[in-house]
């Protein structure tokens, strides 16, 4: 059902302010009446404001009334482009209707010209809108009008040119000013700023003065030129700036004076600049040089446009002797330089010309000398030596009288006398005329008229004659044709003009000139002329309503005046002066004529033109015009209605001059009177004529505007007439405005409204089911409506909706039907049921079922999920997350990256597409329990006492506890003197700060302090290292007292097992009892015996020992009694003990003995049968001359118990010292324990720590399929480790390595881990286009789900199917919706889309088509066309399902080829192993074995030793000669070993063995147990993840070779090679290759949960196994035989090998796991014994024996490919140890060998290696300065 209307108001507002300040009012209510109405101005430039008064306005009921104009206008200017707004509005009932016309033609409205409220509103106005306007205004009852003229202003735009002006002085300057915009403007020009008037120098040329020209341009006429156009109000101006320059000549560089000899050439220049290029020319004396042989000339011009002169003299003579000058000029000005040139020779006077000077100026007169040298000038006149008045000057250097205001008097001979030689004088003389210039008396013009006669005298009052005396005017020769007479008497010059015209206007000047100069005098005659006209005034008619010109123009000087005077009417005249004001409509034109515009009647009669310029009578006539009157319609109806069917009428009346024609039309249309339906009646009545329309009977169509038009002689007009004919309306256009959920807003376009204004509308609404009987009504909408929203519908529903208009004539028949479906409102409430779920630390888990059904208002497609902290400081603000909703009857989420035991409060929405539901009630919990995440920090540590230290640390603050503190815990350690750990141990508090007590005195402590909550402990803070304090020392260990002979007793001790401090002396009493006598005897406290002599033999003495530091002496050892004795036994002073010594280091076991005889020293060792033997001495092992027993680079079988025992002939003495070789550490066995997002965590076990305790450990990850590793050190109390800040869902990898005082451990087993997430899923349910049409195609990306991991990448590409041309997209986040614009209609597209977040990425491809333009869909995607390309197209489509097809099959021929090949290989390589191999382990003890064969025969048994060796396979095979393979050996492998072997044809492939403390520079250090199955990093890096992926793996087999007896193959590394001669067929002792022969096999999948333990075993427990097997005495020459072997390839299948010559037994049994392979070792047979003997017994591996200079053979393995391991060690550096290092061991101290020779150190290499290194930046091994790190030596 429907419900009622809630109507709005058309859009707009019922205010209206224009441009002119006016106020409308639309729609006037009553309610208007009640209110004050005030203007209020504001200045635009100072802001003040002003208001006017108020006004009411009085509102009455409307009736019927005409069109009245409220608002007009008649002119109206506007610059162009601007916006204008003519104003036309009229009040009237019914409401008028608005017509306009432009220049009497109807004005089409178009976007830039359209009619507004108040007018017509012209955008962006154009010249061609100019003209006139006609607004026409009607309604019922009458019409009316507002015309007026729009004129569209261009604005000025002035330009001068040339636009650069570059001139001199004297040059001559021409500018033009063009001007557009206007064809009316005022001219001026600017120079600088002031304005120009023209003179001699300058004038204007141009109708407006456009041209300016300039002559004799001056220095100050340079500057900025302005041209400035004015009209009205407009202006504009542009300008140039002219640059003069001074062009006038200037000499740069010039010559000077000299004296030369005859024939020496001269060479002159002179350098001179000046604008135009100047021109210069030479003289001598005064008398121009002429070129000839040897007067040369030249000039050229430089680049600077410098111009350079030359004269050249060659053959110089004494004539050519003078003053030379060089004379410059251009049209600037001259410029000149002399000096003068002095020939050697005889001088003389060059002979003088006469001088002519002129009265009144200076004049010079020269003598010219030539010759040199002279030795005076001088001047005499009438004999008398010059001067002798002020007025003379003589210049004795160089000849010149200076005559300055020449008299008459000074006219004369002058002589010039010069000495040149003593007492012999030459002269010259010269004569001097003096001539008088003419002198001209002043004269003027006086005011002359027209017609009157002109004398003027030019009287030359001074000057020599004769004179001649002329005239010009206007700097030219009077013309004849003037008639001016000149009369010249004497010194006198008449000009006579009988008739004066004005052609003789002008300036005329009298010019005079003799011998002496040239003078002129200017006058200026100027003609009055009395004005007389040009054009006469004559009678004429003027048409009313139009514009008339009456001609009246005059001339005269100065030009006349003009007025015109007035007199109406045709009687007799009496004229009045018309009054002329801007803007009138009576204008004075520039010539004199009058215009007046819109002629009246009134403007007849008589008018009067008056002409005057003071220059005799005025001049005036007189002229009578006559108005005639054009037809005109002085009444019709302006609008008349009719209803449709009947008769109508319609008349107009018209007036003017007769005869008047009138005619009637329909909108430009004549009608023909003859038709049937207009018939034309014509009357006339009086003066005026009648004409009158009928039509029967009306029409719709007649409708409309009919104009009866009225013609004469003199113009027309005409009559508009608006006919309406009513009828009932036609029904409205209604279309949807907007749907919402509640509500529909129509919008109808009103038709025809049966001219009769609409009184209503009625709106019929009704649910789409029901009839339109049962149809809800609002009637009598508004008409002035034309919008309506229909409220209170119900959501989701479709209604039909109609509508009917009505008239007073009737209704319209009902509308179009809209059929119409309300929008989805958002729900109405919450979900139901939240509950929270902390699952995690970090992570809260929120569950919630969907709102009540007939709340949720639509399909529920998403929540909303708000979360914020529910604490006091935390946000208000939620944080949302929305999620699409899976439709079940429980939705949940995980809210993840939430901060730690931190209370949270949730609020849950509904969505559909309507929008978001209210929130459910908030919900709180509180995240779980972690772990501290940040240690206590400042953790201090301060020893009270030996025993006691004192800690304290700022606590946790609350938000790094994650939890409720439950402690701290304090982890402490002891950092032994020995480089040993203490136990690890920890007390916890709940305080910041304890006490540790009963801790080893003066020993240094390592201590970390963390907080635990409930979760388990936290981040530990950084070690901190404090010692104990120093006390007293206790009692040394041990003290031993022997007699070395009778009277000197030796006296060893050990150190006090308790040292307390640093011990600073041992002192040594010495007691005899009989009588009491001690004595004291300090040792320092390096020193561990002392010897007493001088003592009395067979005397008892009692000895103890006392050590001492700085807190005192310590407790007394116990007392020996001791007697010196003359024949003393053989005594050892060594105690018994352990030594501890890292392997691979130089060790010396001391042994000191004393005796009288020295006793003999022999050294045995323990073996497990409990019978020592003697020690094995060779290379290796030696006993020194003082009994120490050295093992040089100790091994792990070197481990044991020594005896040293000493005798003599008195006695004997044994001790036993228990040598224990320390190793680098096992490899931890690492595991993973718990993985997140972005974090992983790793636990371990540690393993073997070989003798030494762990120092700590460093765990080294990297990204899958990475070269980067990346490194931390961890504590060695630690077992976890978690790596935060991980990407997720990525594949990581892990070692870890512990260290101990040895080193760096083995690596432990790559293990790998997977964060959580995977890559994004686009689920199948959600549709992925929202919509298509023809151009746009919506897409629905919200079915993309991100696998828990960020999207990070979006990319879309999409195309038609027949085009290659990708269009791409690209984001970085992934949004719900995303628009292909701009598509092609009716197209089918591929679209592909890929999304990528850090697990990977994942992509979608589907194909869609565009509609057609109506909508409808296009055909499938086929393809069609002629038959010629559809068999081509499936020629192609076949060609390539063969090529296919053809590459497959050969593709499985070549697989199973490759299948059967393998399988023989392998049944090959089984058959092999059955007939030829046979196992040996290779025992090297202390030397070669020398047993003989009865020596073998006593010992062999029938023992046999069963070994298993798990997940391992070894093979020996006897070549050329056996080697050794020694404990604990590392191998360094490449990517070539594993990734080239099956393209090898040797089945084997050598590699070099190092130690494991080694690093290489080729590559990471690599264990063994890395080749074989499981830990190959190139299996790791090319496997692929999941459970069906198969990786390679590779199981190794060791074959050992002899080396060619030519070569040596010692190679250990590179930076070991020694060359080491050999004898030519020497056998080999050792060798340091072996060869490694991979084979493939099938590794576990892997999961992101990995194993820590892998399918093999390490080669450390082959190893192991080996040096069990050798220990046994009655196994070194036993024969070892492959019992069974389960080997893996790509199968599993169990073998059994045969035995061999050296087999005496078999047996069977069955793995028990893959890879397992059993081995059975017996006693040689006796028949073999020989033979065995006969065989080279390698001997023990021993680097320092000489090594050899690796060949190619063994570098060619060794390829440059690097694995994809850790990042290796740092090599340790290697020295030479130095004699300090080389000391006597001592009790309980492991010592390095005793000095060696030269030779020895240089064959010896040191590496050192620290208990506390770590890993750098770069995952290399640094050094470190830790007290307790240990070194080692490998000779």
């Amino acid at each position: 059902m429907c419900f009622p209307l809630l109507l709005l108001s058309a859009p707009g507002q019922r205010y209206l302010i224009t441009s002119t300040g006016a106020l409308y009012i639309l729609d006037v209510l009553p309610e208007d009446g009640l209110n004050n109405y005030r203007c209020t101005t504001r200045h635009r430039y100072t802001g003040e404001t002003r208001q006017s008064n108020s006004a009411r306005l009085i509102v009455s009921d409307p009736t019927n009334a005409e069109p009245v104009i409220l608002d007009g206008f008649d002119h109206r200017e506007v610059m162009i482009n601007h916006r204008v707004e003519l104003p036309c509005k009229a009040s009237g009932y019914p409401t008028p209707k608005y017509r306009w016309l432009k220049d009497n033609s109807p004005l089409e409205l178009d976007s830039r010209i359209h009619q507004t409220i108040s007018g017509l509103l012209i955008e962006s106005a154009q010249p061609s809108d100019s003209g006139t306007y006609v607004c026409e205004v009607w309604n019922s009852y009458g019409n009316a009008e507002v015309m007026g003229r729009l004129y569209v202003k261009q604005p000025l735009k002035v330009v001068v040119s040339p636009r650069k002006v570059k001139g001199s002085v004297g040059s001559k300057v021409s500018l033009s000013c063009s001007v557009s915009g206007s064809d009316e403007y005022e001219l001026s020009w600017y120079r600088n700023g002031e304005i120009i008037y023209p003179g001699n120098n300058v004038r204007f040329t141009g109708i407006n003065r456009e041209n300016l020209m300039m002559e004799g341009m001056s220095k100050s006429d340079g500057g900025a030129y302005q041209c400035f156009a004015r009209k009205a109000k407009m202006s504009a101006q542009d300008f140039v700036q002219v640059i003069l320059e001074d062009g006038t000549p200037k000499i740069l560089s010039s010559f000077s004076e000299k004296v030369v000899n005859p024939n020496e050439p001269v060479f002159l220049v002179c350098n001179v600049k000046g604008t135009p290029p100047p021109r210069c020319t030479w003289s001598l004396d005064d008398d121009p040089v002429i070129k000839d042989s040897h007067h040369h000339l030249g000039h050229y011009e430089t680049h600077e446009g410098h111009v350079v002169s030359q004269l050249n003299v060659t053959h110089t003579q004494v004539q050519d002797g003078g003053v030379y000058r060089c004379t410059c000029s251009n049209s600037a000005g001259v410029v000149y330089h002399q000096a003068r040139i002095n020939v050697r020779g005889r001088a003389s006077i060059r002979p003088m010309k006469n001088i002519t000077a002129i009265a009144g100026r200076d004049a010079f007169v020269h003598c010219r000398v030539i010759g040199y040298p002279y030795y005076s000038i001088k001047w005499y006149k009438n004999s008398a030596l010059l001067p002798f008045n002020h007025r003379q000057r003589a210049f004795e250097n160089n000849g010149t009288l200076k005559l300055s205001n020449v008299q008459q008097v000074d006219a004369g001979e002058y002589n010039c006398k010069v000495m040149v030689q003593p007492n012999k004088m030459d002269s010259q003389s010269v004569h001097v005329r003096v001539r008088v210039p003419p002198y001209i008396q002043p004269f003027e013009f006086q005011r002359f008229t027209i017609g009157q006669r002109v004398f003027i005298p030019c009287v030359v009052m001074s000057g020599d004659r004769p004179l001649d005396i002329t005239w010009q005017k206007d700097g030219r020769p009077i013309p004849a044709s003037l008639g001016v007479t000149v009369d010249n008497i004497d010194f006198t010059s008449s000009l006579r003009i009988s008739n004066l015209t004005p052609d003789h206007n002008g300036n005329y000047t009298c010019i005079a000139r003799n011998e002496a100069a040239v003078v002129e005098h200017q006058s200026q005659l100027i003609v009055r002329v009395p004005p007389q006209f040009v054009v006469q005034p004559e009678d004429q008619d003027g048409i009313y309503g139009k514009t008339v010109t009456l001609n009246c123009s005059a001339e005269g000087y100065p030009p006349p005046t003009i007025v015109w005077e007035h007199s109406k009417g045709a009687g007799v005249p009496q004229f009045q002066p018309i009054l002329l004001n801007s803007g009138s409509r009576i204008q004075l034109l520039s010539n004199g004529s009058l215009l007046i515009k819109h002629v009246l009647e009134d403007d007849s009669g008589f008018y009067l033109c008056k002409v005057s310029n003071d220059v005799g009578a005025d001049v005036s006539k007189s002229m009578y015009l006559t108005v005639k009157i054009p037809a005109m319609i002085t009444s019709y109806p302006n609008t008349t209605l009719a209803t449709q069917g009947e008769e109508k009428r319609m008349s107009c009346i018209a007036h003017g001059e007769k005869p008047i024609m009138v005619r009637w039309e329909k909108e430009e249309r004549i009608i023909n009177p003859e038709t049937s339906r207009y018939v034309v009646n014509v009357k006339e009545v009086a003066d005026e004529v009648v004409s009158t329309l009928v039509i029967m009977p009306t029409l719709r169509e007649d409708s409309g505007f009919f104009s009866c038009h009225a013609i004469n002689s003199f113009g027309e007009d005409r009559g508009i007439i608006q006919l309406t004919v009513q009828e009932p309306p036609d029904p409205p256009e209604v279309e949807i405005r907007e749907v919402k959920d509640r509500t529909i807003a129509l919008r109808w376009t009103m038709g025809f409204d049966g001219n009769s204004p609409i009184t209503g509308y009625d709106i019929e609404c009704k649910n789409k089911s029901a009839s339109w009987l049962s149809a809800q009504v609002t009637k009598d909408v508004s008409p002035q409506l034309n919008q309506a929203t229909i409220i209170d519908l119900h959501p989701s529903s479709t209604y039909n909706i109609r509508m009917v208009a009505k008239n007073i004539i009737g209704n319209s028949n009902p509308s179009n039907e809209l059929t119409i479906t309300t929008d989805e409102a958002a729900p109405d409430g919450p979900p139901q049921d939240v509950t929270l779920e902390p699952t995690s630390p970090q992570s809260i888990k929120v569950s919630w079922k969907p709102p009540q059904k007939h709340l949720q208002n639509g399909v529920i497609r998403g929540y909303q999920v708000g979360y914020r902290e529910y604490s006091p400081g935390g946000s208000h603000q939620f944080t949302i997350i929305s999620v699409d909703s899976t439709g079940d009857t429980t939705e949940s989420i995980v809210l993840d990256n939430l901060k730690k035991f931190t209370q949270y409060s949730v609020v849950v929405q509904a969505a559909n597409r309507a929008g978001t539901g209210p929130s459910s009630q908030q919900v709180v919990t509180k995240t779980l329990e972690d772990v501290p995440s940040r240690p206590p920090e400042n953790v201090l540590a301060v020893a009270k006492s030996p025993e006691v230290i004192s800690l304290s640390w700022i606590p946790l603050p609350r938000e790094a506890l994650n939890g409720n503190l439950q402690g701290y815990r304090v982890i402490y350690w002891a950092n032994l003197p020995d480089g040993e750990l203490g136990e690890i141990r920890n007390v916890t508090t709940s305080q910041p700060s304890l006490e540790l007590d009963g801790l080893e005195k003066y020993t240094n402590y390592s201590i970390q302090v963390l907080a635990f909550t409930n979760a388990g402990d936290g981040v530990r803070s950084e070690q901190i290292y404090v010692r104990t304090k120093e006390d007293v020392p206790g009692p040394p260990a041990g003290v031993k007292a022997a007699a070395a002979s009778g009277s000197v007793v030796f006296v060893s001790w050990l150190p006090p097992l308790k040292l307390n401090g640093i011990i600073r002396k041992y002192i040594v009493f010495c007691s005899n009892l009989h009588p009491m006598v001690m004595s004291e005897f300090e040792a320092s406290p390096d020193a561990y015996f002392y010897r007493i002599p001088n003592l009395v033999l067979t005397r008892q003495y009692s000895i103890w020992v006392v050590a001492v530091t700085a807190a005192g002496h310590g407790n007394n050892s116990e007392k020996i009694t001791v007697q010196p004795l003359a024949k003393a036994p053989a005594r050892i002073l060594t105690f018994n003990g352990t030594v501890t010594t890292p392997w691979m280091k130089d060790i010396v076991l001391p042994c000191k003995a004393v005796g009288d005889p020295p006793p003999t020293i022999k050294w045995l060792k323990g073996n497990t049968n409990g019978t020592p033997t003697p020690v094995l001495v060779d290379g290796r092992r030696s006993v020194h001359s003082n009994g120490s027993f050295i093992i040089r680079t100790v091994k792990a079988e070197d481990s044991g118990n020594y005896s040293c025992v000493a005798s003599n002939n008195w006695g004997s003495d044994e001790i036993t010292l228990n040598l224990q070789v320390q190793v680098p550490p096992d490899q931890p066995r690492l595991t993973v324990t718990k993985t997140t997002t972005t974090s992983i965590t790793l636990s371990w076990i540690p393993g073997d720590n070989g003798g030494s305790s762990i120092r700590g450990y460093i765990l080294q990850y990297s990204e899958d399929n990475s070269e980067q590793w990346g490194s931390f050190p961890i504590s060695p109390s630690e077992r976890s480790y978690r790596l935060e800040n991980l990407k997720c869902g990525t594949w990581y990898k892990f070692t870890l390595t512990a260290q101990n005082a040895v080193g760096p451990g083995r690596i432990s087993e790559i293990i790998e881990a997977k964060t959580h997430g995977k890559e994004p899923q686009f689920a199948k349910e959600h549709e992925l286009f929202t919509s298509i049409n023809s151009t746009r195609a919506r897409l629905n990306l919200a079915g993309w789900n991100n696998g828990g991991c960020p999207i990070t990448s979006f990319i879309l590409e999409y195309r038609a199917v027949d085009s290659a041309t990708w269009t791409t997209a690209q984001r970085t986040s992934l949004t719900k919706s995303y628009i292909l614009y701009d598509l092609q209609e009716a197209t089918w597209y591929e679209l592909q889309m890929k999304v990528t977040n850090s697990a990977g990425s994942a992509e979608k491809r589907i194909t869609f088509a565009t509609l057609n333009a109506d909508g409808s869909t296009i055909p499938p995607l086929l393809k069609t066309g002629d038959p010629i390309s559809d068999n081509m197209s499936g020629s192609g489509g076949l060609k390539m399902v063969v090529t296919i097809t053809s590459i497959l099959v050969v593709a499985v021929l070549v697989f199973i080829m490759l299948m059967v090949l393998k399988r023989r290989r392998r049944e090959q390589r089984l058959k092999r192993l059955r007939a030829k191999i046979f196992f040996f382990f290779l025992i090297n003890l202390l030397s070669k074995n020398t047993r003989t064969p009865d020596t073998v025969n006593k010992q062999q048994q029938t023992l046999r030793m069963h070994i298993d060796i798990p997940r391992a396979q070894l093979l020996i095979e006897e070549r050329d000669t056996l080697e050794t393979i020694d404990d604990r050996s590392t191998v360094l492998l490449t990517d070539n070993d594993f990734g080239e072997t099956n393209k090898q044809k040797s089945s084997t492939v050598t590699h070099t063995v190092h130690y494991q403390s080694l690093s290489q520079a080729t590559g990471p250090l690599v264990d063994v147990s890395d080749a074989r199955p499981g830990t190959n990093p190139t299996a790791r890096r090319t496997a692929k993840a999941g459970p069906a992926a198969a990786r390679s793996r590779y199981a190794s087999q060791w074959t050992l070779n002899r080396p060619h007896p030519t070569s040596s193959s010692h190679t250990l590394t590179t930076d070991w090679r020694l060359p080491t001669p050999r004898a030519t067929g020497s056998v080999d002792k050792e060798s340091d290759s072996y060869s490694v022969s991979p084979s493939q096999d099938t590794d576990r999948a892997r999961s992101s949960m990995v194993s820590t333990e892998s399918a093999s075993s390490t080669y450390e427990e082959l190893a192991r196994a080996y040096e069990h097997a050798k220990m046994e005495e009655q196994l070194r020459h036993a024969k070892f035989t492959i019992t069974e072997c389960f080997i893996s390839d790509t199968s599993s299948e169990q073998m059994t090998a045969g035995t061999n010559d050296y087999t005496d037994s078999l047996t069977s049994s069955t793995p028990s796991e893959s890879g397992i392979c059993r081995f059975t070792a017996s006693p040689p047979k006796p028949q073999d014994v020989s033979r065995v003997m006969n065989m080279a017994v390698p001997k023990a591996h021993r680097p320092g024996g000489g090594v050899s200079t690796m060949g190619q053979t063994c570098l060619e393995p060794q390829r440059s490919r690097t694995l994809k391991r850790p990042p290796p060690m740092e090599p340790t550096p290697m020295e030479v140890p130095s004699p300090r290092e080389v000391q006597q061991w001592q009790p309980g101290t492991a010592s390095t060998l005793p000095h060696r020779d030269v030779r020895e150190r240089g064959e010896a290499a040191k590496l050192s290696t620290s208990q506390e290194s770590l890993l750098d930046s770069r995952g290399h091994l640094k050094q470190s300065n830790n007290p307790y790190a240990k070194s080692y030596t490998l000779v």
